[in-house]
């Protein structure tokens, strides 16, 4: 019965009353509201101290640039490339103990990077932080994701209203967390550090109070396997591929974007007003923009939508190349592509994480989730290499931003054609 509510949800969800959605908290269970502010809380932790990881390794350890390089990789890859590990065991082991360990580790790592002064110290910190990252998002993601659906078979509204205020949270977090980490780094790094970690102990005895031992409809999948048939879904590595061309083109945020504020300006210092900038859009109209795809489009037609945005995002920047703007007038430019990839991110995040239950084995949601994380990533790996050798070939300045806006254009031809249907008769409906 669950499986045909499923599959008919995307035709249902325009004709299910919907509560008013500054509302929505109103109507959201308590564990819903709970995995909305751990997110939040997450990425205040996370964001007071990463930022500022960069400076601290080549200034005050004395690391040169290529290590430190190294030492940024490092963590990216024990984080996003793990998390298809830390799915795999929520379904086996629950929510509530992975978060739990993911926390415990997230709180020793901060603490051991407060006081790393040897590079070995330093690399194992970083690896501990990523690690626990790989635990506990995939844990809180995949819950998130089946509450929203779990939330929408009860008549509230579609999934991704859910999802876009998650995603909203998690940006307020990115927002406060580097304001956070500023301010105490008036002290010095370790203090940064030391806070980020009580960030995570008050996340910790949250979760130990608040989480249910048990949380109703989940079942825990105890026999192994489930990556053969998840590499065998088609739909499910096709929405990796488009996710992952949006998450490519996301990257250049932090590749091609601060070399064209640089050409622009003659240094980066205004790439944080850009940064803000898709913050605080994010942060105020997520949830207007999520609700109004939810009333007028499918989840198939907002995420080729979102998609379409961030390809006009660079297809800004490569019609104003040859003019060879600088100053402000050439910032103009950057901004629109930030605005128009940030308005492209409303769209396809929630729309994605909304996707998965529908692609997913029962009971192997969190696998799923994670590697819906791990796949796109390993995209990002490969084709940030291609990008940036791409960027140093010293092509004609438009061309580079005109290949890069024809990535997301592909991937719209790559997703899934019925975001209704399942993959098998007894899957889609996350439990």
């Amino acid at each position: 019965m669950t499986d045909m509510i499923s599959r008919v949800l995307p035709r249902r969800a325009a004709r299910t009353p919907k509560p008013p959605r500054r509302r929505i908290w109103k109507h959201l269970s308590p564990l819903l509201r709970l995995l909305i502010l751990t997110q939040l809380a997450f990425n205040i932790g996370f964001f007071a101290v990463l930022p500022f990881l960069a400076e601290h390794l080549g200034t005050a350890i004395g690391m040169a640039g290529w290590l430190v390089g190294f030492v940024l990789g490092l963590r990216t890859f024990s984080q996003q490339g793990l998390f298809v590990v830390g799915g795999w065991l929520v379904d086996r082991y629950g929510v509530r103990p992975v978060v739990l360990i993911g926390c415990v580790l997230r709180i020793a790592g901060f603490a051991w990077l407060g006081c790393a002064a040897a590079t070995w110290a330093v690399i194992g910190a970083v690896l501990l932080i990523g690690f626990a990252a790989a635990l506990f998002s995939p844990a809180v993601e995949s819950e998130a994701a089946r509450q929203a659906v779990v939330w929408e078979e009860e008549g509230h509204g579609p999934r991704t209203r859910v999802l876009a205020l998650f995603s909203a949270a998690g940006q307020a977090g990115a927002f406060v967390g580097p304001l956070l980490g500023g301010l105490l780094l008036a002290v010095d790094f370790r203090t940064a550090c030391f806070a980020g970690a009580g960030v995570f102990v008050l996340v910790l005895a949250g979760h130990a109070r608040l989480m249910p031992q048990h949380i109703p409809g989940r079942v825990r999948i105890r026999e192994r396997g489930g990556i053969r048939a998840m590499l065998r879904n088609r739909r499910f590595l096709a929405l990796c591929c488009a996710y992952g061309a949006y998450l490519l083109a996301y990257n250049q945020l932090y590749l091609a974007l601060p070399e064209e504020v640089e050409r622009v300006t003659g240094s980066q210092a205004s790439l944080s007003w850009l940064f803000a900038l898709s913050s605080l859009l994010v942060v105020c109209a997520q949830l207007p923009v999520t609700g109004w795809a939810a009333d007028r489009l499918g989840l198939r037609r907002s995420m080729a939508a979102g998609l379409l945005l961030v390809a006009a995002g660079f297809t800004v920047v490569a019609v104003a190349r040859p003019a060879q703007w600088t100053g402000l007038v050439g910032l103009l430019p950057a901004a629109g592509y930030v605005v128009l990839l940030t308005l492209g991110q409303m769209l396809v995040v929630p729309t994605a994480r909304a996707w998965v239950p529908d692609l997913a084995e029962d009971g192997r949601l969190g696998l799923y989730t994670g590697a819906l994380s791990s796949v796109s990533g390993l995209i990002v790996l490969a084709g940030s290499s291609a990008t940036g050798a791409l960027l140093d070939l010293g092509l004609p300045p438009a061309v580079p931003w005109l290949a890069l806006a024809v990535v997301p254009v592909l991937a719209v031809g790559l997703l899934p054609r019925d975001p209704g249907a399942v993959h098998g008769a007894n899957h889609g409906s996350p439990r």
